[in-house]
């Protein structure tokens, strides 16, 4: 028997679906905002297995509690409860899918890439993520476990 177009249709979505399934993310100080939604892509499981020289897409979904003329980033590995500043090549949020101006009780879709490069140790962390505004409070924090990986 040879499949319908459209059963095929709806299990491409369902296959679709799971990959772009939301993170288990611990919220980690968000006080300017709150977290709806992170995801990571690819991240089918967790903990993220992050391959050496590949780029992740960050996709975090937050509602601001205030008004900002920006935002910043600033990602960190966490090993042995130690932030080590992690870089990304674009830490303006208003440069990430974020409308700037910040309104108050205004939804956003933050987009952004995690570069894991070659020369970083085959280890496991947790990689922390904040977006600060104008006073440097957080609109949103959070931690997800990653493995790197070869």
């Amino acid at each position: 028997m040879v499949p319908s177009p459209l059963a095929l249709l709806l299990a491409l979505g369902a296959a679709a679906t799971a990959l772009a399934e939301p993170l288990r993310f611990v919220d980690c100080g968000s006080i300017d905002g709150s977290i709806q939604e992170v995801n990571v892509s690819p991240c089918p499981t967790q903990p993220c297995l992050l391959h050496k020289g590949t780029s992740y897409s960050i996709n975090v979904t937050f509602a601001s509690k205030i008004e900002s003329q920006g935002s910043k980033a600033r990602v960190y590995g966490e090993m042995l409860h130690v932030d080590i500043p992690f870089p990304i090549p674009e830490p303006d949020g208003c440069k990430s899918g974020i409308q700037c101006p910040i309104q108050k009780d205004h939804s956003y879709s933050y987009l952004n890439k995690l570069p894991v490069k070659s020369e970083y140790p085959s280890i496991k962390l947790i990689v922390k993520w904040e977006l600060v505004d104008d006073q440097d409070q957080m609109l949103f924090c959070w931690k997800i476990p990653v493995q790197i990986t070869s």
